[in-house]
């Protein structure tokens, strides 16, 4: 069995790798941290710190999940203020006038 502080420490690992802004990549300083950490854990009367896993674990998931959400129920955030104007009108049913 796989002791609670590696198997914490290897979910925030995935959660930190989906989050990545380049697919693959993990941010070696954060990935340092985090170690550092989880090394914490490993001793038996540092509840706090399996705590702070949990806790850390719970963040970067709802970020993810922040960020699905937000682009999917406000699409045009990326866009600048022309294109948005031009998504907004077209989604009611109205063309743009074409300016030179």
């Amino acid at each position: 069995m796989v002791p609670r502080h590696v198997q914490l420490y290897r979910s925030i690992l995935s959660e930190v790798k989906k989050s990545a802004t380049t697919p693959g990549k993990r941010n070696r300083a954060i990935t340092a941290q985090l170690r550092a950490i989880a090394e914490k854990g490993r001793q038996p009367e540092n509840t706090q710190t399996l705590q702070d896993l949990q806790n850390a674990l719970l963040f970067f998931r709802s970020q993810r999940e922040y960020k699905v959400l937000l682009h999917r129920y406000n699409p045009t955030l990326d866009l600048t203020s022309e294109e948005r104007i031009k998504a907004t009108a077209n989604r009611v049913g109205l063309d743009m006038p074409v300016t030179s």
